[in-house]
């Protein structure tokens, strides 16, 4: 194992700027999934497991879901929350029981809700409640995206090491190309986020300025 006495940014930024491998790219059809931008995760000083990394990331996530709904193409939003008993939170969930565990997200809390500075639409946005980190695990995901014949996707949201790394090893396996735009995802602290960007970057997807994701989609058309 190579060791470093760099800190998990200073890896990163060399990664990011001296890439070892080719880019997946962008796809034909991209679809957006934004990954529990809810108040457990997004109000910081009102709850402790709340996380802020760019202070402009729902500012971008929102206009990135604009964009998407421009072109008629699928914008998700997803979040956790649990039963009274915490039992369909599992043995993830259930490790611990504090008023800060993930088991005491609870149906109709304020910890559920999505963030008040989201635009969302809820007629044509697709809404998805999920239970363990990925996206994909025991939710309707996957058929949604055959449906709309999607081969990319754009992640955003938090946790940068969980819930955001556990969509891009999914989003892979199942053979989509898959983008992290860097200012749209958070985590608590920046060695985890860092260190994780590094991870995705390196192996499962494509990590790119949000303006590049704009960028892609003022050009794209449908075919």
């Amino acid at each position: 194992m190579e060791s470093s006495n760099k800190t998990a940014r200073e890896i990163y930024l060399e990664v990011k700027s001296n890439p070892a491998r080719a880019r997946f790219g962008f796809g034909r059809r991209p679809a957006l999934i934004n990954i529990d931008l809810q108040k457990a995760y997004t109000a910081v000083g009102k709850f402790k497991t709340a996380y802020e990394t760019d202070p402009r990331q729902l500012e971008y996530v929102d206009r990135l879901a604009a964009l998407f709904r421009e072109r008629g193409l699928p914008v998700v939003w997803t979040y956790v929350a649990y039963m009274q008993s915490g039992e369909d939170a599992g043995v993830w969930g259930t490790r611990t029981d504090t008023p800060d565990s993930l088991q005491n997200i609870k149906h109709g809390s304020e910890r559920a809700e999505f963030d008040d500075r989201l635009n969302i639409d809820r007629e044509r946005d697709i809404i998805m409640h999920k239970r363990m980190p990925s996206p994909f695990h025991e939710t309707n995901l996957q058929s949604l995206l055959v449906w709309h014949k999607v081969d990319t996707l754009v992640l955003t949201g938090g946790s940068t090491s969980g819930c955001i790394r556990a969509a891009g090893v999914d989003s892979l396996s199942h053979g989509y190309r898959t983008i992290v735009p860097e200012e749209c995802v958070a985590d608590k602290h920046e060695s985890y986020h860092y260190a994780n960007l590094t991870d995705l970057q390196l192996k499962y997807a494509d990590v790119v300025s949000v303006q590049e994701v704009f960028d892609y989609l003022a050009q794209w058309r449908p075919e």
